[in-house]
């Protein structure tokens, strides 16, 4: 397989058809993956949107516990960092459409979700549950591509667990990809579809501003401080989601 540069890949992504809702859910309930409380409305959150005014069930699986974004905080300590990002996902859901009980959260931690052995095996086992719970008919889950460690091992869990799964379609949804260094050089030329989000921009806006932590200065006391900027947010806020088939 060929390698091309990010330049080329993300100039892929940006000239990539559009497609309907039902090419990329088959009509059927839509399992999202999410490495991190947030990722889910940053990367699909308009899809997200979409199925559920289609009338279509959507869950949120978010696998790691965020507690990453503000080590050392006194005024969040992990089990209440933990907590607020949980109830920030709750929340952002909702903006989408969806009643809490849509979404679940592994609470594998942060920055180490693992991509072996038995936590991992547990992992794609808890995928492939909440997939037949629901029935659904297509998973959406991080590019592989994505430059942070808890994105491709959520990737290579959703991957495992759709392996076993064959009537369920796997499409991976890119977040911090956008970033790359442009001259750095990706295995293979992307594969996928666009889906048009404009009647949906208005709810993953304030899906996004939901996660609080992570778009305000909520937390100023952390040793080492996250919050998106403005770049990212201005990706986030595109007219369209990019869904790429999985690589071969």
């Amino acid at each position: 397989m060929h390698t091309v540069t990010v330049r080329e890949a993300l100039g892929t992504l940006e000239a990539l058809p559009f497609a309907g809702l039902n090419t990329l859910t088959g009509g059927r309930p839509l399992l999202v993956v999410a490495p991190h409380p947030d990722d889910e409305s940053l990367g699909c959150g308009g899809l997200i949107a979409a199925a559920h005014a289609a009338g279509q069930r959507v869950h949120v699986l978010v696998v790691s516990d965020g507690c990453g974004s503000h080590p050392g905080s006194r005024a969040y300590p992990p089990d209440r960092l933990r907590a607020l990002r949980e109830q920030e996902a709750i929340a952002a859901v909702a903006e989408l459409g969806l009643a809490a009980d849509n979404v679940s959260f592994l609470g594998l931690p942060d920055q180490r979700v693992p991509t072996s052995g038995p936590v991992f095996e547990d992992a794609i086992a808890a995928v492939v549950r909440l997939a037949h719970a629901i029935d659904a008919g297509a998973v959406a889950v991080t590019w592989h591509e994505d430059p942070h460690c808890d994105h491709r091992a959520s990737y290579a869990i959703a991957h495992m667990a759709c392996s076993q799964m064959p009537r369920v379609r796997l499409w991976a949804y890119p977040v911090w990809a956008w970033r790359l260094p442009p001259g750095d050089t990706l295995l293979g030329r992307p594969r996928g579809v666009r889906l048009d989000i404009v009647p949906y921009l208005a709810a993953k806006r304030a899906a996004i501003r939901a996660h609080r932590s992570q778009t305000t200065d909520l937390i100023a006391d952390a040793r080492k401080t996250f919050r998106l900027d403005e770049t990212m947010l201005r990706l986030a806020d595109r007219p369209f989601e990019v869904f790429l088939e999985p690589c071969p």
